[in-house]
């Protein structure tokens, strides 16, 4: 992930823009490393050739 630390785990302050990430990772692989710092996809779209989900830490 290119933006913040390295980390899928990394804590941040709340802003009021959403953050963007940008991967070499497959969706898939992105989500189960996600998965397992406690986050959770709540819903998932595609804007063009972007994919945007909106995820829920648990």
């Amino acid at each position: 992930m290119r933006r913040g630390k390295a980390s899928c785990c990394s804590k941040r302050t709340r802003h009021h823009k959403p953050w963007e990430y940008y991967v070499n990772d497959a969706p898939r692989v992105v989500l189960n490393k996600l998965e397992s710092c406690g986050y959770r996809v709540v819903s998932m779209t595609g804007v063009g050739q972007t994919l945007v989900w909106c995820l829920h830490k648990e």
